[in-house]
């Protein structure tokens, strides 16, 4: 399996601002950017879209990728390396135009591409919520701002949809109903329709702390139940959020968080499809240590140290039927 890298090349295009290439071994194709600078030390980096890879290109880096994935408008990349490791390329918008930027968590202290901070209203947009029509006692949502529409759920008690599709829930529990249906089983067919859904969480309407209190079941039992179900179902976080205003609220900011970010991974899809495919990166050069053991194992004369003959290194790239695209280090 071929390692992916993340390459850094010169762009070839001298009349750019942008003096270099990167290119993302992302896993739907790999894409390249032009860029100001190789990594983002003391501030984001501006990119742009490339018209391609450099069938030539004058490589500065390469570096073995542990991983490369995009999450909603945004890269995030990862490198096989001890420093400088962490990064992310954010798609987002400026004055009307698209733009990219490449941060790490010392330039950004919170990278949230397309996302407005909520304040009164949920990331900046009003909500219609989803009520189970099974729900008792249901949150209105009074002092947010949102509307409610009652219908059956296939999971959880609350819901956001787009494109007729859900793609977030709540499930609202008291902790005594949270403890009924952990003593009786229930709790892990629940967690697991929840964990069907795109984003999903549990929420309590009470402190963590009154689990502790309980007089009726062992303390440990519930905690151990809790513990669990968070290594079970990872996906699907249970929150406990004091009172049930509390709960309402943190379910509100959660729902609309989740459609935003669904909003931001399909600009995300067409930010994606928009930048022109990259080209291959030629495999890197051999060094003198891998050309000497080579002839050492074949039995060609060769000098424990120091240069090595231009024959040898002919000799090796007809055995390894290696195109002379790299420079004889002799």
């Amino acid at each position: 399996m071929p390692v992916l890298e993340f390459v850094v090349a010169r762009n070839p295009d001298a009349d750019s601002s942008l003096p270099y290439l990167v290119r993302l071994p992302l896993p739907g194709g790999a894409v390249v950017l032009k860029v100001r600078d190789v990594w983002p030390r003391t501030a984001k980096v501006y990119c742009h879209r490339a018209p391609g890879w450099p069938e030539e290109p004058d490589i500065v880096e390469r570096v073995p990728v542990r991983s490369c994935q995009r999450r909603g408008a945004a890269v995030d990349l990862v490198l096989d390396r001890s420093r400088e490791n962490r990064s992310q390329f954010v798609f987002t918008r400026a004055r009307g135009r698209d733009v990219i930027f490449w941060q790490t968590a010392r330039t950004a202290k919170q990278a949230r591409p397309n996302v407005a901070l909520p304040t009164a209203r949920a990331a900046g947009r009003s909500l219609q919520i989803l009520v189970d029509s099974h729900e008792r006692y249901s949150w209105t949502f009074a002092h947010q701002q949102a509307s409610t529409v009652r219908r059956a759920l296939p999971a959880g008690d609350y819901a956001v949809e787009a494109d007729g599709q859900i793609i977030a829930a709540v499930e609202r529990k008291s902790l005594a109903d949270l403890v009924t249906t952990m003593t009786t089983g229930k709790l892990r067919y629940v967690l697991a329709e929840l964990a069907m859904v795109g984003a999903a969480a549990v929420v309590v309407e009470d402190r963590f702390s009154s689990v502790f209190k309980l007089s009726r079941v062992r303390p440990s039992t519930i905690a151990a139940g809790l513990g669990e179900a968070a290594a079970r179902f990872p996906s699907v976080p249970i929150i406990f959020a004091e009172t049930r205003p509390l709960a309402q609220e943190w379910t509100f900011r959660f729902l609309g968080a989740a459609l935003e970010h669904h909003h931001d991974h399909r600009a995300g899809d067409l930010l994606e499809a928009s930048l022109p495919p990259a080209g291959a990166v030629p495999a890197p050069a051999p060094t003198t240590a891998e050309v000497r053991r080579w002839a050492l194992d074949i039995g060609l004369p060769v000098p424990a140290r120091g240069r090595l003959r231009p024959d040898v290194w002919v000799a090796f790239r007809q055995a390894h039927d290696v195109e002379p695209a790299f420079t004889l280090q002799h």
